[in-house]
């Protein structure tokens, strides 16, 4: 066993208000303190979507009533996240982690740079979901091999690296500060990383899922259907050195729950998104640190102190504390799960790395 600073998601889907049939506060929070998390910051794709201060305030007293750890709320870039004006900043800087309008990528660059230069008049994070609609034709999972085999509409990687690459030029210009959610993609790793030796203020996260499958081994079933896709065997490689080499800064999981309904739907029909908060510590183990890929030391940087260092949150507390089972292995089963989500491609994995417990402020907020 071993005691590790409690980890930290930049990037989770809470669905309350709007959508509690997929998940909660209460749910999702209990399901980040059984994953050894305690501190995430929730996404704003919500109904309504946290755009002005009269909107935000539904969600926070959702989190002061029934989170069990920190949730830290995302504010949206525009306004109901349609990317045709901007919030008012200024009247939620103190109020959120950061501002994104997730879900979707800011389609206009013209908005986007007067998104850029309010931001940094107000000194605050861009978290962007970089995703050019134009270049989606319908796609589903990755433009690849699986696609081509199997009668799938791809998605291009350019529709990724494509926006982030416009986006590292106006962060340029208007020396913004700017982070780039979940990236997936070769292109994306070599244009972030030459932007970072350029200056420019950039930071990013990727998934765990992103880094230990490819879409060598998608299944016909929604469990592996997210946004951006698996991509291929030489994305997932990238990524890899991408993380070793500190160009990605932080692992965030994207956790993103629906109703067993909404993923019953194979690859083509089923709502984007999987659930990971409890199977990231286990899975990146198993797979990255006992191959010998990456350090138990990077690995936990890039789930703990890394993601509260992009966003100027406080370093992790003293009482914040997991404890991990390193040596026994186990199965993930989702039926065990806290959150009301269970579509995850990892279910039946034997992993290494099982969540002990989890204590908030030397409380315990979680115990096997």
């Amino acid at each position: 066993m071993v005691e590790l600073p409690a980890f930290c998601d930049i990037h989770v889907h809470f669905r309350e208000p709007g959508q509690t049939w997929k998940e909660t506060i209460r749910t999702g929070s209990l399901a980040a303190a059984r994953g050894g998390y305690t501190l995430v910051c929730a996404m704003p794709n919500l109904d309504p979507v946290p755009d002005s201060p009269e909107h935000l305030a539904l969600e926070q007293a959702a989190i002061d009533r029934d989170a069990v750890i920190d949730v830290l709320p995302y504010c949206s870039i525009t306004v109901g996240r349609k990317g045709r004006e901007l919030v008012d900043f200024q009247a939620l800087k103190g109020r959120c982690v950061a501002f994104s309008d997730d879900g979707s990528g800011v389609q206009d660059p013209q908005m986007m740079r007067k998104a850029m230069q309010e931001a940094a008049r107000q000194g605050v994070i861009l978290a962007a979901h970089c995703e050019d609609n134009t270049l989606l034709h319908g796609g589903y999972i990755h433009e690849g091999r699986y696609s081509a085999a199997h009668g799938h509409k791809g998605i291009c990687s350019e529709s990724e690296w494509g926006q982030i690459k416009r986006d590292l030029e106006l962060c340029e210009e208007t020396g913004c500060r700017y982070h780039v959610c979940h990236i997936s993609t070769r292109e994306s790793v070599e244009l972030i990383r030459a932007a970072k030796a350029r200056g420019v203020r950039v930071t990013c996260e990727t998934a765990p899922h992103y880094l230990v499958l490819c879409e060598d081994d998608l299944q016909e079933d929604g469990r592996f259907k997210m946004n951006p896709p698996l991509r291929s065997a030489d994305d997932r490689e990238a990524l890899i050195q991408g993380l070793l080499d500190g160009t990605i800064d932080a692992i965030a999981t994207d956790h993103a729950p629906h109703s067993a309904e909404e993923k019953s739907r194979g690859l083509q029909g089923s709502a984007m998104g999987i659930v990971g908060l409890e199977t990231a510590f286990p899975v990146l183990y198993t797979k990255l640190v006992r191959t010998g890929r990456v350090s138990l030391e990077r690995l936990v940087e890039a789930l703990s102190t890394a993601p509260r260092r992009i966003f100027g949150l406080p370093e992790v507390p003293e009482g914040d504390r997991v404890l991990v089972d390193l040596e026994h292995p186990f199965i993930i089963d989702s039926k065990r799960f806290a959150s009301m989500g269970h579509a995850t491609p990892f279910d039946g994995w034997e992993v290494y790395g099982r969540v002990l417990q989890t204590r908030k402020n030397g409380k315990i907020v979680y115990a096997e």
